[in-house]
């Protein structure tokens, strides 16, 4: 997929089936997030790549918990990428939001779909969190980004809203 139609097909969604997404794609769209732009190259984001059933649906569960229901705000997902930042850095919540944008769009080009999911900084800031991060060996002052969730699609293919004109603004 040539990249300037990767980039304007691209859609979240939001019904997934389960289906697992093999592991060498998921490989395939962590290396792409690696490579975003980041201040300074101080590559200050991390990228959790959770598979397993078992911890995807803990996190589910605290995500819903802070969202204040009890529903799967990862829509079924099957792998959540979850990005944190050194919040040590000044260009953190950018090179985060980079490296969200290259997960989705890696994704798409694999034939992925995706979505982002906030409150990632409000689930690593708890105790739970906190104890995930040592769990995994994780050490550092970082600030939850988002969730990439990915996952094959469960729904018709959608199709991008016209653009609004206001959008640009030219200074010639």
């Amino acid at each position: 997929m040539e990249a300037i139609e990767n980039l304007t097909a691209r859609r979240s969604v939001r019904q997934f089936k389960a289906d697992a997404v093999p592991k060498e794609i998921i490989e395939k769209i962590v290396e792409a997030g690696t490579y975003a732009p980041t201040g300074m190259n101080w590559q200050s984001p991390i990228i959790i790549a959770v598979t397993n059933k078992e911890l995807r649906d803990r996190i589910s569960a605290w995500n819903a918990k802070i969202l204040g229901n009890d529903s799967d705000p990862f829509y079924g997902a099957p792998a959540v990428l979850i990005v944190l930042a050194d919040k040590s850095k000044p260009t953190y919540l950018y090179d985060g939001s980079l490296v969200m944008g290259n997960l989705m769009n890696a994704a798409h080009a694999y034939g992925i779909a995706s979505c982002w999911i906030h409150r990632a900084k409000e689930e690593f800031e708890t105790e739970e969190g906190k104890a995930l991060l040592k769990e995994l060996g994780i050490e550092g002052d970082y600030e939850g980004i988002g969730h990439c969730i990915l996952g094959y699609a469960d729904c018709a293919p959608i199709t991008a809203q016209p653009r609004k004109e206001s959008y640009v603004f030219w200074a010639e």
